[in-house]
């Protein structure tokens, strides 16, 4: 069975990935590099592991949140796709198990935010993770006066924290901000999509969703 270590050594999914986010520099994008796609794959697989889920479906949380955003390397206008028919070929080059590339196929085709549905676990956790990613480094913009809404909202988050609460069967994102340069209506305006898209990943998981700003719980 596929590995994600072998997924994640594999010379042409790294210059796959490159090659993507590079494209996406060029339009003036935020960081959808390795951090990223790193990021995405670990919390993805944090989150069905915490859940309970098997290590397989665990490990294709892994491979689904490394080879998301490979379609931004054909167009950045439904990537989602795309990038689904491109990992199906990577996966079956690399002779994975059909039904494990039907799921990670799906999951990677249900991702972004437009045409996304959380159809299974590792689609709901890919979600979530993407989603949850929000940070300073993505921002490549160095001149501050320059920022459009989207550089000010990701540039204020000092540290994001995505966190299973048992106790109350919800999934957490955690915000430190600064409020220099963020305001809640800024973070609301270009984010009320992906919050929604998120209360309906973890209802798929049968968790309730919950954003946290400095500690005050917001939705």
């Amino acid at each position: 069975m596929i590995t994600f270590e072998q997924v994640k050594s594999d010379n042409a999914v790294k210059t796959y990935i490159h090659k993507a986010d590079q494209s996406l520099e060029a339009l003036g994008y935020t960081e959808h590099s390795f951090p990223h796609v790193l990021k995405v794959s670990d919390t993805a697989g944090y989150i069905l592991k915490t859940l309970g889920y098997s290590e397989r479906e665990v490990e294709l949380a892994r491979i689904a949140g490394y080879l998301h955003d490979i379609g931004n390397l054909v167009n950045r206008i439904e990537h989602a796709q795309s990038g689904a028919v491109m990992a199906f070929r990577i996966l079956d080059r690399m002779g994975a198990d059909p039904d494990d590339i039907a799921t990670v196929v799906t999951a990677i085709g249900n991702h972004d935010e437009s045409t996304a549905e959380a159809v299974n676990p590792v689609a709901a956790a890919l979600i979530l993770a993407d989603k949850s990613d929000v940070r300073r480094s993505r921002v490549r913009n160095r001149d501050i006066t320059s920022f459009d809404i989207h550089d000010r909202v990701n540039y204020s988050v000092k540290k994001a924290t995505t966190r299973i609460n048992s106790e109350e069967k919800a999934i957490e994102l955690h915000l430190t901000i600064d409020t220099e340069f963020f305001s809640a209506m800024d973070y609301f305006e270009i984010f009320l999509g992906r919050m929604l898209l998120c209360r309906k990943a973890a209802s798929k998981l049968e968790l309730d969703f919950h954003l946290n700003v400095n500690g005050k719980r917001l939705a």
